[in-house]
């Protein structure tokens, strides 16, 4: 287990950078760095799972940026493991079982000197987002103390990552909403004026408008837009 008063204060800084909304990318990179640091180890990535693996490291660690791309690349290692399963995965010595089964990444850990790997699920809900990956170039027999510290910070990374897809998610739908708003009232303007220029209803006005949209194979919303912003009439 890291030491009590870093570990604490490393995971205080990382729950205050969490507070205020900030980019998933940022923080990502300040999970990684604070894992990497707590538990001393050569480096650490995540694999997250949003439309496919993206791999997230610190981009001037080559050893982390070539693991990380070896597993995006060939959809096969530990993160990717641990991502299907919903388990831990935590490997002493990565060269000594594990070659017939991710040749590509092995290969990557051999080049870097990496001897060691752990792969953190990101789960919450019975759903796993990605996850958090410890590179270590001694072996280690993660300890229980190692895979506990490490899944703090992912859990907290996890609560992160859930809720910024929930306010993502909505946004997009506000938007989408107000889009359809915006096209309802140029509609609706449409209609008073070609109205109001035929001296007619509402309905046989909007009447007028579709069938104008008909024969030019054009939509309402593009014969409304014409009609309120370019003078059209029909």
């Amino acid at each position: 287990m890291p030491d009590h008063r870093p570990f604490l204060e490393s995971l205080s800084r990382f729950a205050q950078s969490l507070v205020a909304p900030r980019d998933v990318e940022v923080v990502l990179g300040e999970l990684t760095e604070h894992v990497t640091a707590v538990l001393g180890l050569a480096g650490s990535g995540v694999s997250l799972v949003r439309g496919g693996p993206l791999h997230v490291g610190d981009p001037a660690d080559h050893a982390v940026v070539d693991l990380e791309q070896a597993q995006h690349d060939h959809a096969r290692g530990p993160g990717l493991d641990a991502i299907r399963t919903g388990e831990v995965v935590a490997i002493t010595d990565i060269g000594h079982h594990e070659e017939r089964w991710w040749p590509e990444y092995v290969a990557a850990a051999r080049r870097h000197s990496v001897s060691s790997v752990a792969a953190i699920p990101l789960a919450q809900g019975g759903e796993t987002v990605g996850s958090l990956n410890l590179y270590s170039r001694e072996l280690r027999a993660w300890s229980d103390d190692d895979l506990v510290t490490a899944r703090v910070f992912a859990d907290m990374a996890t609560a992160y990552l859930v809720h910024a897809s929930e306010l993502d998610q909505q946004r997009q739908l506000n938007g989408q909403l107000q889009r359809a708003l915006d096209q309802r009232v140029v509609i609706e303007q449409a209609k008073g004026i070609t109205a109001h220029a035929h001296s007619t209803s509402i309905d046989e006005a909007f009447a007028l408008i579709r069938r104008h949209a008909r024969d030019h194979n054009a939509s309402i919303q593009v014969v409304a837009e014409a009609i309120v912003n370019a003078g059209l009439r029909v």
